[in-house]
């Protein structure tokens, strides 16, 4: 589940239009997404955290820190 896709589309300002067009997908599909109803292949998640610019720990909801740790 992407915890904080929701949070993060809403503080960029985008709509879900908008990210479902990034995703190549319905809008219907996108909101299943980001309601945790369905689940996106790793490529697709690791997609959303680079659009973000955010870590994955952060999108997943594993880490309450978004910055991407390069170490």
């Amino acid at each position: 589940m992407l915890k904080n896709l929701r949070n993060l589309r809403k503080l960029k300002g985008y709509k879900q239009t908008d990210i479902s067009n990034f995703l190549t997908c319905t809008v219907g599909h996108y909101q299943r997404i980001e309601y945790g109803q369905i689940d996106l292949p790793l490529s697709k998640v690791i997609a959303l955290a680079d659009y973000f610019g955010v870590s994955l720990d952060y999108l997943v909801g594993r880490s309450d820190n978004p910055e991407i740790n390069n170490s």
